[in-house]
């Protein structure tokens, strides 16, 4: 086995990348804190071909420096919007056919490898704050929620960690036949 050298990726320049059509999921942080987090989701959503990125509430914006160090030119790449508050951008999201998924314990949460995403549907995937999670009210907005299936004491995850699992879960059934 050989590790491959960065030219044999075939990676698309960020104008490929533009053109190159995109699974129908928009990710949506509900007052994400960390820097570092927002800009590893970043550089998730661009390998992932996520639609689009909405950042809301007390999440930060590029440009920043913390932010790109972690994203590594992906806010370049990936679309990205602010909203200041997360149920605007809900409430245009639904407006526009998305259904809203909350990532968060709840009752009657789907596990994320029940959740089959339907490919004809457009989904809004909500990630939320390090300590408190997605807000309650955003809980309540949203059509479903998955959950991770956690066995450890702490039954919490780091938002970027969470965001590569469950995207990657989605991505999967869009592009089945992947490589």
């Amino acid at each position: 086995m050989r590790k491959l050298a960065n030219a044999e990726l075939n990676r698309k320049s960020v104008e490929e990348y533009k053109r190159t059509p995109k699974i129908p999921v928009v990710v949506v942080l509900d007052n994400v804190r960390s820097l570092n987090n927002i800009g590893s989701v970043f550089r998730t959503c661009d390998a992932f071909m996520i639609e689009s990125l909405y950042l809301c509430g007390i999440t930060a914006t590029p440009p920043h420096r913390e932010i790109h160090k972690t994203a590594l030119g992906a806010t370049e790449s990936v679309r990205w919007m602010y909203c200041k508050d997360t149920m605007d951008a809900l409430k245009q999201l639904q407006y526009e056919g998305y259904t809203l998924c909350a990532v968060e314990q709840t009752e009657n949460s789907i596990m994320l490898h029940d959740f089959k995403p339907v490919k004809e549907k457009r989904y809004a995937v909500v990630f939320g704050h390090e300590i408190r999670g997605v807000d309650q009210e955003v809980v309540n907005a949203s059509d479903l929620s998955i959950e991770i299936p956690q066995l450890g004491t702490k039954h919490s995850i780091n938002i970027a960690v969470s965001a590569g699992i469950v995207l990657w879960e989605i991505f999967r059934n869009y592009v089945p036949d992947y490589r």
